[in-house]
């Protein structure tokens, strides 16, 4: 009688281990998420560690929170990509909440970027310590290649105008659609490189002079949201809620980021 009892005990044990390991797969999602380069770094180190903390699957993408190549984000919300969470520069982010395509109500910040600039690896070392003296190396440099997302976008319409040399970068600037500013100063294309640091950071055969000066800076916020009509909200949750969390500072300031005032 004992034997019988201790073979149904064991039955029922596996079954139940069974029934915990479906209901673990069945819980497991695929989850869509495309990040802007911001943020990409930061990303690509953390998620590894969501995966196996969590069982779900990320399914990433890349792409700038503007513009008009297929790549960017909003476009490839327009196109009804099966996208389930964005990470992008908060300005364009709050545009898809007020369209109706981001969660209103879950969606958070997650960090705030500086400008840096780039030059070749090995080629002289540019003064920027000053605003006067970041302006002279802006001058004097014969190409000077920005992105096509927020940082680009506020040098080539906001600052250079500031600076009173927005004639002069007409002709030696060039925003780069679609690929990373570091890419285009390490091939010798260009002279000097402007993009948020967190991109140029990543990238071989440039150096880093460092942030351009704070009366200079813009701060670009970064963030992330749940789009509307996922399939799989509580992934989607689940992922916002990490990124957001005390233990994805270390991978954001590592990154060239500065996580998010808590």
């Amino acid at each position: 009688m004992k034997n019988i009892l201790t073979h149904s005990v064991l039955q029922r044990s596996a079954l139940a281990l069974i029934i915990g390991a479906a209901s673990s797969l069945a819980a497991a999602a695929d989850l869509h998420v495309v990040s802007s380069g911001g943020f990409a770094a930061a990303y690509k180190a953390l998620a590894p560690d969501f995966e196996k903390k969590t069982g779900h699957k990320l399914i990433s993408g890349w792409g700038p929170s503007m513009g008009e190549t297929p790549q960017a984000i909003p476009n490839r919300l327009k196109r009804g990509e099966p996208v389930d969470v964005v990470i992008m520069v908060g300005d364009s982010l709050d545009k898809l909440v007020a369209e109706g395509k981001v969660s209103r109500s879950e969606h958070k910040l997650l960090a705030l970027s500086r400008i840096g600039l780039a030059v070749k690896a090995g080629t002289p070392r540019p003064d920027i310590s000053t605003l006067d003296a970041f302006k002279r190396t802006l001058l004097t440099a014969h190409s000077v290649v920005y992105s096509d997302s927020a940082s680009g976008v506020f040098l080539s319409t906001k600052l250079f105008k500031r600076l009173g040399i927005d004639q002069q970068m007409a002709y030696k600037g060039r925003m780069i659609p679609a690929e990373p500013v570091g890419e285009v100063v390490a091939r010798g294309e260009a002279e000097v490189g402007l993009q948020q640091i967190s991109e140029l950071k990543p990238i071989k055969g440039i150096d880093i002079i460092g942030p351009i000066p704070e009366s200079a800076q813009q701060l670009t916020p970064f963030s992330v949201g749940v789009v509307v009509g996922t399939r799989e909200p509580q992934a989607a949750r689940e992922l916002l809620q990490y990124l957001a969390s005390p233990a994805a500072e270390a991978a954001i300031k590592a990154s060239g980021l500065d996580p998010a005032p808590r």
